[in-house]
């Protein structure tokens, strides 16, 4: 049975609050020693609560230690190759929006055009009203086209396509 969503609001009752933290506490530690167990990797966790006056370490003290100074001893470009904040990561984020962003305007754009194309072969749309400014993408997309068809003949050995282009170019002269 897949579970419920959780809303990420302050919860306002201070013993759900706490049940829901020490719940989640245990969940994180736990994915901590899953992270260290199974990539061979060292790392630790501190959590300071609200419920209680010390901070929580794990694994121990002295692990933590060791960890941390090991991290502190590396030079500073070290230490934030792989670091992330939230500004680093709306950056890239929005870096990713915009190529995705301009990646569809170019697809939408070949769209319009291979529809318009269609449109001019079934007689509903003339040519004179292409816009020029797709003039590139219209070539694209026909060069794309013819491409295909020819290799769809030379599969059903219907026709030479350079057979029918020479034909072609000799009856538009």
């Amino acid at each position: 049975m897949p579970r419920r969503k959780v809303t990420l609001a302050y919860m306002s009752n201070k013993s759900e609050r706490k049940i829901s933290f020490n719940k989640r506490k245990k969940g994180l530690i736990k994915k901590a020693s899953e992270l260290c167990t199974l990539c061979a990797v060292d790392g630790c966790a501190i959590i300071y609560s609200p419920f209680e006056s010390q901070p929580e370490v794990w694994p121990s003290p002295e692990e933590t230690a060791s960890v941390l100074s090991r991290y502190n001893s590396l030079p500073e470009i070290e230490q934030t190759r792989y670091m992330t904040n939230l500004e680093s990561f709306t950056k890239q984020r929005l870096e990713k929006v915009k190529k995705d962003l301009h990646r569809l305007q170019i697809e939408n754009k070949r769209k319009e055009v291979k529809c318009f194309m269609y449109k001019c072969m079934a007689g509903i749309k003339k040519p004179e009203e292409f816009d020029m400014t797709n003039a590139d993408v219209m070539r694209s997309v026909m060069e794309e086209t013819t491409t295909a068809l020819n290799s769809r003949m030379r599969e059903l050995n219907i026709v030479d396509p350079n057979d029918l282009a020479t034909s072609v170019s000799q009856n538009l002269h």
